[in-house]
């Protein structure tokens, strides 16, 4: 029985990152030689231990078979004969599949030696090459490694997809294999990939290999789709949008601001052509498309709130600073920013990335960012319960009490800066 440190861990040390979760590999060992010395069993789908002090997770050597589409088409195998190098195979990048003896794994790993890895598929030239490449064949049999390839693409942004790689990709799509992934671990990638460095690089990835026309048809679609250039001087819808969330990584913007970004636009993708460049519109038809990329893929509910706000009024809060008054408030109202004012400032920060996601504009300041918190800091301000108690001795109730706010608040807004 003999234990490894595999994968992420020894990938990020030998690129002088910290590293994160440690994940170990053992080879020659049975479930009930596992319980035997104390480990808690609490692998689903294949054999994975607790270790009864670190409580970190030990996995038992395996090998996988085909046997029906999609992500759970598997057949596991973990024996005592499965060796190191044949679950290494298994893996979905060679940056992955290197392996350290256990003994040796102790301390700071951004000291160890090259010498002492396990690296039967030349994980460590690849990184040092910044190569994205796949181990064996075995890769094609799990399509939610195509997402894995793209998350990673986001994270290391200066690393390539081995052609190979990018072409067993384009099959596996061609395949059918990306129409059984499951809304679970679709989400789960496409979440994580938005967090990472340069989140552009994932939809570049996907879309080079066909992947996001089946996954974000509505994403896809918004290449080629021309802008008006005295807006938008990149033109080009889609590259607009990577220049957006490339600034909300910039700017380290939340998950809900990242995909908020990510959907913002949608709409442009259903403009009819005769009114190109122009989208009047688009808006709604946005927040429309929104709903279905979030059913489909079941997206938590509030991030896909946030998602709707932007997609309705990114427009309108861009041209905020034509407004005062009635028309702030009212802006502030669809907003909802009276009752989730942390929200609104996420919206605000969402609109931020889109104004400066366009070529040119990546260091030009968003003021109706600092202008609409100063607006709703002065509607705040307002003795809404005054104003209501007052009203209801005037014999109002109900929506005429909602008008009297509504009119107080726009007199303390009537000059706004």
């Amino acid at each position: 029985m003999k234990t490894y440190l595999v994968g992420g861990a020894i990938r990020d040390a030998l690129l002088g990152q910290p590293a994160g979760d440690r994940d170990w590999l053992v080879v020659g060992a049975t479930p009930q030689a596992m319980t035997a010395r104390g480990f808690l069993p609490v692998g689903r789908d294949f054999p994975v231990f607790l270790h009864p002090q670190t409580r970190e997770e030990h996995a038992l050597a395996r090998t996988e078979r085909k046997s029906a589409p999609g992500y759970r088409g598997f057949t596991i195998h973990a024996s005592p004969e499965v060796t190191l190098a044949e679950d290494l195979a298994r893996r979905d990048l060679t940056i992955n599949a290197i392996a350290l003896p256990a003994a040796l794994a102790e301390g700071d790993l951004r000291t160890l030696d090259p010498a002492q890895l396990e690296d039967p598929f030349h994980g460590q030239r690849d990184l040092q090459h910044k190569v994205l490449r796949h181990v064996t064949q075995a890769f094609r049999e799990d399509p939610v490694r195509i997402l894995r390839v793209a998350r990673f693409a986001a994270r290391f942004a200066d690393f390539g997809v081995a052609p190979e790689t990018l072409e067993l990709m384009r099959c596996m799509v061609e395949d059918g294999e990306v129409d059984a992934l499951v809304p679970e671990r679709v989400w789960q990638e496409l979440s994580r990939g938005l967090m990472e460095a340069r989140p552009s690089r994932m939809f570049e990835v996907l879309r080079s290999c066909g992947a996001l026309k089946v996954l974000l048809p509505e994403v896809d679609r918004l290449w080629g789709v021309p802008q008006t250039a005295v807006h938008h001087p990149e033109i080009d819808t889609g590259v607009h949008l990577m220049m957006v969330l490339d600034m909300a990584a910039r700017l380290d913007a939340t998950l809900p601001v990242r995909f908020a970004c990510l959907t913002h636009d949608l709409g442009k993708g259903t403009t009819p052509a005769d009114v190109l460049p122009r989208h009047i519109g688009h808006e709604q038809r946005s927040a429309r498309l929104l709903q279905n990329v979030c059913e489909r893929w079941r997206v938590p509910v509030e991030i896909r709130e946030l998602a709707d706000v932007v997609a309705r009024e990114h427009g309108n809060i861009h041209r905020s600073g034509e407004l005062q008054g009635a028309a702030l408030v009212r802006l502030l109202e669809r907003c909802d920013a009276f009752r989730k004012p942390q929200r609104f400032d996420q919206v605000l920060q969402a609109c931020e990335c889109d104004a400066r996601g366009r070529l040119g504009f990546d260091d030009t300041p968003y003021p109706q960012r600092a202008r609409l918190r100063t607006a709703l800091a002065k509607a705040q301000a307002v003795d809404t319960a005054s104003i209501a108690e007052a009203a209801r001795r005037e014999g109002a109730a109900g929506p005429k009490i909602g008008e009297a706010i509504a009119r107080a608040r726009a007199q303390a807004l009537a000059a706004v800066d």
